[in-house]
């Protein structure tokens, strides 16, 4: 084992405020969406704290793409890659969140600080990060203000098809953060990677990857 810095400080950073953030409007988007089922705040301050911490996320969301884009980091979503390496390590991967971690089998992949994803975790993250949350932000501000947006709002189908797209992004967050969390127990301990996300370092294993 190696002590190495997998998350700067930047990321660490965005990632408890979009942590944060997400909870708080999966929350208030369930008050807002289902009136009744849940009383923590009023209908008007639910609202108000749902398209205030949406403002809060598109700000975070720029600070990371800007961290990424101005920084040699951005190599742990874009690996330099043969494509055939790519799909096995993917496959690899499949297999050992579904056979391989219930019989004790190591983690096919070797984690650093370039390389920090694996294939499967790479994929998700770019339909996340690079199409579902930007799709989300902008059908969000489109329902935050529909006269003003009223022309993106009718090109895009009307407003229902726009909150039905919200909606269903929504479903899937509410889903990606449970997995989400699920998955940061499968370290080294089930608190590794938590931790890591505070202090930044994380214990790696130093066997070379088959991937490579």
């Amino acid at each position: 084992m190696t002590r190495v810095l997998l998350h700067p400080l930047p990321v660490r950073i965005w990632h408890w405020v979009n942590a944060f953030g997400f909870v708080t409007m999966i929350v208030t988007g369930l008050q807002i969406r289902y009136v009744g089922l849940m009383d923590i705040l009023s209908f008007r301050a639910a609202v108000s704290v749902h398209n205030a911490m949406g403002f809060v996320l598109i700000a975070n969301f720029f600070i990371w793409l800007i961290f990424y884009l101005s920084s040699d980091r951005i190599r742990v979503y874009h690996p330099d890659l043969n494509p055939a390496h790519f799909f096995r390590g993917s496959f690899r991967q499949m297999r050992f969140y579904s056979y391989g971690i219930f019989v004790g089998e190591p983690n096919p992949h070797r984690v650093d600080p370039y390389s920090k994803f694996n294939p499967l975790q790479i994929m998700t993250y770019q339909l996340v990060m690079f199409i579902l949350v930007p799709l989300q932000f902008v059908t969000g501000v489109m329902l935050w203000d529909v006269k003003r947006f009223s022309a993106a709002v009718e090109a895009l189908g009307g407003l229902r098809v726009v909150d039905t797209i919200h909606v269903l992004i929504f479903i899937f967050f509410v889903g990606y953060v449970i997995v989400h969390a699920y998955l940061g127990t499968l370290g080294h301990t089930p608190t590794e990677h938590f931790k890591a996300m505070f202090s930044g370092y994380e214990d790696v294993d130093e066997k070379p990857s088959s991937d490579r």
